[in-house]
């Protein structure tokens, strides 16, 4: 089945803030098709179907936070206003108030993505609580087994590239003489 928006790139625009898998208003119109300002407007028109738990707008210092994690782009730069979070609730009131068949269909697609969140968080922790019964039932020979089991499933670190670039030339030979040139 052909998907719109390949769930991957919808994975990675789902953030935790304040305890919750959250998706921001700037990621979610760039996926809807739609300008961020009119998305909030559209939400602001119809702000009786986002409580607190639906929608939420971020604090200066979790916007900055966020700005830190990502790096400073131009996707962030040129708001005059804190963004809005909206949980798995809150996009899924998104299609009625955003009325097009471009965001039934996107929506879809991110309401797959959050079960598929939900379902992989789900068997990780059963995984993890099957282990440790295995581990109380076998003695202390198995202990490296176990051991290298938990490691397999700790997601591995990211390792954080530099940004920039590096100049690699030979240095300039300057005239070390005491005479001065004339010009």
């Amino acid at each position: 089945m052909k998907t719109l928006i390949p769930v991957e790139m919808i994975e990675k625009k789902i953030l935790m803030i304040r305890g919750e898998k959250v998706m921001l208003d700037a990621d979610l119109s760039e996926l809807y098709g739609v300008e961020t300002k009119m998305l909030v407007r559209a939400v602001k028109r119809n702000a009786n179907r986002f409580p607190a738990d639906f929608m939420f707008q971020l604090d200066k210092a979790e916007f900055e936070n966020l700005r830190f994690q990502f790096g400073t782009s131009s996707h962030w730069g040129g708001r005059r206003y804190l963004p809005y979070a909206f949980t798995e609730q809150g996009v899924a009131m998104l299609s009625s108030v955003l009325n097009s068949e471009r965001a039934v269909k996107v929506n879809i697609e991110i309401m797959r993505a959050f079960v598929k969140l939900r379902q992989m968080l789900a068997s990780n922790a059963e995984l993890a609580r099957k282990l440790n019964e295995m581990e109380k039932k076998y003695d202390a020979q198995f202990k490296i087994v176990f051991d290298a089991i938990r490691q397999l499933m700790t997601p591995p670190e990211t390792k954080k590239s530099k940004i920039g670039f590096e100049v690699r030339e030979k240095m300039a030979r300057y005239r070390t003489s005491g005479r001065k040139r004339s010009r």
